[in-house]
């Protein structure tokens, strides 16, 4: 399973970023690649403690059972390593360890990469 901690993995990930551009056209959904960018680095703030959104009712209600979808191996319709991962649950999710956070966001990078045909 990939891990946005792994160095491989961050690299291809990073390379795959270098390959978008203004005219980038989404391939699904209406985010242009300037909102995909900032909404992919609100995520990581996230993560990285720098943010902290209140858990929403329906986070509360049903993110436990949804959250192996998150970090599970099946892809999705800055690497500062996994010691900095804030341990403030996620507002969906709620708790997740370094290695589900690592695993996450390579998942949502990806996902969001993939919508950029990258």
């Amino acid at each position: 399973m990939k891990n946005i901690f792994n160095q491989l993995h961050s690299e291809e990930i990073l390379n795959r970023i270098d390959i978008l551009n203004s005219n980038s056209k989404p391939q699904w959904g209406k985010m242009g690649v300037a909102q995909m960018l900032a909404h992919c680095s609100s995520f990581q703030d996230i993560a990285m403690g720098h943010s902290f959104p209140a858990r929403g009712w329906l986070g509360i209600l049903i993110g436990n059972f949804v959250k192996p979808i998150f970090y599970n191996d099946k892809p999705l319709a800055q690497n500062n390593g996994p010691e900095k991962c804030t341990t403030h649950p996620h507002p969906f999710f709620g708790k997740l360890t370094s290695e589900q956070w690592g695993i996450g966001i390579y998942k949502h990078l990806d996902h969001h990469l993939k919508q950029f045909g990258v």
